[in-house]
């Protein structure tokens, strides 16, 4: 059971509810009154706890589980131990992710603006803002219905943050547009310069950052990333993508709609992500590259070039993952027998 000093509960739900919240159906003999207080894993949950099994990998914690009720995809129905609750899904992870949600819905704290927060006169706040203490609102800002402003963070002139947006504690955003249920975590800087310069021997002289950054709705925003806004143009995230804690995202960067982008990747200036990207964490991009619809990128990737819709890529410099995976295995067979020849080290013939 989740710890109750951090997280809020809700509940009991019967599996009835708990069925149609999840959009799925009851295994037959199933008591549909029967009642339920939580959500746990499948190793850990008791009989009045909600579990998931994803695949025949976990037949067996599956078979051993003392959960009252399983989200279970339709060719493991059958295996269920006896007294458990049989929720149908194709999709079990996913729906234990909507159970999980009604059982601990997001706090809705009070609305109001702290004594402790420095709000320009000229701001807009919306019915129901949150703005809590130490934060700083901007000149001529504009923050949407339930807008939520975390401690010290900074909303610099002008910027717009759309309904339901929450921005985390000691975050910064300028330069920036922002849309509705975007989550913005502790720390992330949005709207800095870019990094331009034009170089010489003379020196390097900064180019002005003249863009802005565009966010569209259900964005999330990780911990500690950075996004900076355009030079010229715009830096744009597309609507429900996925970012990480720790990315770094260059100056006129486009990223499409649903795309994923994983811990510790950095996207360099004038890149474009199309819709549905998928990109490992440690994987770092050129810039000025096209990364096609759907594409997939292995962690600790080196892109240089562009990337067709759909592939699927890995190395560095990346190549399509068959061809990735056929090197890796090469190089482990070639360091095998090195140990087997009693050459562990360099060859013979280098060494010389």
């Amino acid at each position: 059971m989740a710890d109750p000093r951090f997280f809020a509960q809700a509940g009991p739900f019967t599996l009835e509810t708990i069925a149609r919240i999840a959009e799925c159906s009851l295994a037959e003999g199933s008591d549909p009154e029967r009642r339920f207080t939580d959500v746990a894993p499948l190793e850990q949950a008791g009989p009045d706890e909600v579990a998931f099994v994803e695949s025949r990998r976990h037949a067996t914690a599956f078979a051993a589980t003392k959960a009252g009720a399983c989200l279970v995809p339709p060719d493991l129905v059958e295996r269920a131990p006896a007294g458990v609750a049989v929720l149908v899904t194709r999709q079990p992870q996913r729906a234990f992710a909507m159970v999980a949600a009604a059982f601990h819905p997001d706090p809705i704290p009070p609305a109001g603006v702290h004594p402790r927060a420095v709000v320009d006169a000229s701001a807009m706040l919306g019915s129901g803002v949150v703005i809590e203490a130490g934060a700083v609102v901007g000149a001529r800002a504009a923050l949407g219905e339930r807008a939520w402003i975390g401690s010290n963070a900074v909303i610099g002139d002008a910027v717009t943050i759309g309904p339901a947006t929450r921005v985390g504690a000691n975050a910064s955003v300028s330069h920036a547009l922002i849309g509705a249920r975007v989550r913005i975590y502790p720390g992330a800087r949005i709207g800095q310069d870019g990094f331009g310069f034009a170089m010489g021997p003379g020196g390097h002289l900064k180019i002005p950052q003249l863009g802005r950054v565009m966010i569209e709705d259900d964005v999330e925003v990780g911990a500690n990333t950075t996004i900076d806004r355009g030079a010229m143009g715009d830096t744009v995230i597309g609507a429900g993508t996925l970012i990480d804690n720790l990315v770094q995202i260059g100056h006129n960067v486009r990223i499409g709609r649903g795309c994923v982008i994983v811990a510790l990747v950095g996207i360099s200036g004038s890149t474009r992500l199309e819709d549905m990207v998928v990109v490992g964490g440690q994987t770092g991009f050129a810039g000025h590259l096209r990364v096609g619809a759907g594409a997939r990128i292995a962690a600790q990737s080196g892109v240089h070039r562009d990337v067709p819709a759909g592939a699927e890529m890995g190395g560095s410099p990346a190549v399509p993952a068959r061809e990735w995976r056929r090197l890796l295995a090469m190089q482990r067979l070639q360091v095998l027998g090195r140990f087997k020849s009693g050459r562990p080290g360099r060859d013979e013939k280098n060494d010389e």
